[in-house]
């Protein structure tokens, strides 16, 4: 892997950097990490689609897909999920297909995988259709001390939150993704041109995964430089409730939005329909670009799969609970879609995840 991005990823500054961390080690078994989607919707009991709310273990949400592919017939694409789940995990999460395929479908049940309910609905389960995820874990072998360690850092991310990291997983194993989506968009038209006929969900999973990486790496930028908290003109926000975004222009008035948890800054998911941020803020975000040797324009030639968005700096977990259990932390703590627990254990830690 190239040099650099070795660097950055073995030092993304913690936000929690003056507190010390608990160690230990997690997904030491699957039950050590349990994860539970909240649903946008609940399926409404009739339709052409069956919804499966389905727990599994050991086996990823990609591989569950085509399991249940094999099993009924159904095609992948017709085959829906709102996220991806871990695989050392005990996940419990709906899946969708078509109805008509339903016959077969107890046959997708083994020692990994378990159907607990399944209703019908109108319409294919959507990536992105869930409110977040609801997380219990268990970190072992952490120090003598780590129960008045973790309530202090408990204590700062429940009043200041914590850095919405991308996890490293997302990366692929030893960050072959991400290389290739770096690839792909260095080399422009020309790579666009040979990649197509590659699969598709390939090509789209690289792209991401380079996107999330330079989400990172200014994320990073920010925390270093002291601004995780602090509200710049020409920053993109935006507000909690409703998810819009606007450039800030009055950077006191925005400050005091963003410190009453109204707002949250966010950062770039470049691509060309990305809300693109202003004056520091762009040269900034720029910055990561130049630092990669990529243009804004390299994301253009993958327009389908690289639209562009804001991704917020900041997560504020909620009803996040500590529970010290014999050289042992239990976690329990809720997130919004889209943030990685993760990301929030590495600040409990101090070590990725």
């Amino acid at each position: 892997m190239d040099e650099r991005i070795c660097r950055l990823e073995m030092n993304r500054p913690f936000a929690t950097a003056d507190l010390p961390g608990v160690g230990g080690s997690v997904k030491l078994a699957c039950e050590d990490f349990v994860v539970e989607e909240v649903p946008a919707y609940e399926p409404i009991g009739e339709g052409e689609h069956l919804f499966l709310w389905v727990e599994k273990r050991n086996i990823t949400t990609r591989d569950l897909v085509e399991r249940i592919s094999q099993v009924t017939g159904a095609p992948v694409g017709d085959i829906g999920v709102a996220g991806l789940k871990d695989r050392v995990a005990v996940a419990r999460q709906y899946v969708s297909l078509p109805a008509r395929f339903a016959k077969t479908i107890s046959a997708i049940e083994d020692d990994r995988v378990r159907i607990l309910r399944q209703s019908r609905h109108r319409n294919k389960l959507r990536t992105g259709h869930l409110r977040g995820n609801r997380f219990d874990i268990c970190v072992r072998g952490v120090t003598n001390d780590a129960g008045p360690r973790a309530e202090r850092i408990a204590e700062r991310i429940g009043r200041l939150g914590f850095p919405n990291y991308f996890g490293l997983q997302r990366f692929g194993r030893d960050r072959s993704t991400l290389e290739l989506g770096l690839q792909l968009l260095a080399g422009g038209a020309a790579n666009a041109s040979a990649f197509r006929r590659r699969r598709r969900f390939l090509v789209r999973l690289a792209l991401s995964a380079a996107q999330a990486f330079l989400f990172n790496a200014a994320l990073a930028d920010r925390i270093r430089d002291g601004l995780l908290h602090a509200v710049l003109v020409g920053d993109v926000m935006q507000v909690r409730q409703t998810g819009g975004v606007f450039v800030v222009v009055d950077g006191p008035a925005e400050q005091r939005r963003f410190d009453q948890r109204q707002t949250v800054v966010t950062g770039p998911m470049f691509g060309p329909k990305m809300r693109a941020a202003e004056g520091v803020v762009a040269a900034r975000e720029g910055a990561v670009l130049d630092r990669y040797g990529l243009r804004p324009e390299d994301f253009a030639c993958w327009r389908r799969l690289t639209a562009g968005t804001r991704r917020p700096y900041l997560v504020y977990p909620e009803s996040l609970e500590i529970q010290s259990v014999s050289h042992s932390i239990r976690f329990r703590f809720t997130l919004p879609a889209g943030a990685y627990a993760t990301a929030l254990l590495r600040e409990f830690l101090k070590q990725d995840v």
